[in-house]
């Protein structure tokens, strides 16, 4: 990871803003590149006067855009069908699955969007079930754009408000992406139980669907 920031950093260096921009568009593409790192950096390496703390915003958040949508299409060209036939592939899991997943994603689609972007370790994935049920592309880049400007601007300032000192932002905000991953994980050990229980015993699984 050090190497990919000093990498980061001497782009962002080389081109000014852009930098910053193909910087948060690889790491809405790529999770394992935390924008806990990445954009409190850019912050820091705008506050030494290679760029303008307002274009490194503007930037990031157009590069959160970019990258969000090429998870949307690539969703939407994958498509429902082959995501259910997919998930009947799995152990344990089921195409309904998927399928109530969609559907409370049509009923929730701008809040999940919106917030989703607010959430570390969501921030990407919430691009997938928006290009799965084609979610109208205007109200998706709207809505991606709102929650990536409240916090690409946030994590920017920081680090441009605490110089050197600008890896403390992930030293706060890192833990809150670790609590977000062990409740996923936590939800799919629980549901991978209850299935396999129901798969011992032969009764049906109870399929309640998100509210």
């Amino acid at each position: 990871m050090e190497a990919v920031l000093d990498w980061l950093v001497l782009v962002m260096r080389t081109i000014g803003s852009p930098g910053v921009g193909l910087a948060t568009a690889l790491e809405t593409v790529f999770p394992p590149i935390p924008s806990e790192l990445v954009l409190p950096l850019s912050g820091y390496t705008a506050s030494q006067g290679h760029y303008g703390v307002v274009a490194a915003i503007a930037w990031a958040t157009a590069g959160s855009l970019a990258g969000a949508l090429l998870l949307y299409w690539v969703s939407a060209a994958w498509g429902l069908e082959r995501l259910c036939r997919l998930a009947d592939r799995i152990p344990l899991m089921h195409a309904d699955d998927v399928r109530r997943s969609v559907e409370w994603f049509r009923r929730h689609g701008r809040a999940a969007v919106f917030f989703g972007r607010l959430v570390p370790g969501v921030r990407s994935l919430v691009s997938i079930p928006a290009g799965v049920d084609r979610m109208p592309l205007w109200t998706f880049c709207a809505y991606t754009t709102a929650g990536s400007l409240i916090w690409n601007a946030a994590l920017i300032l920081a680090g441009y408000e605490l110089g050197e000192q600008w890896h403390l932002v992930e030293a706060y905000v890192g833990p809150a992406s670790n609590v977000v991953y062990v409740l996923v994980a936590v939800v799919v050990v629980v549901v991978a139980a209850r299935r396999l229980r129901h798969r011992i015993t032969g009764a049906p699984p109870r399929s309640t669907p998100p509210q």
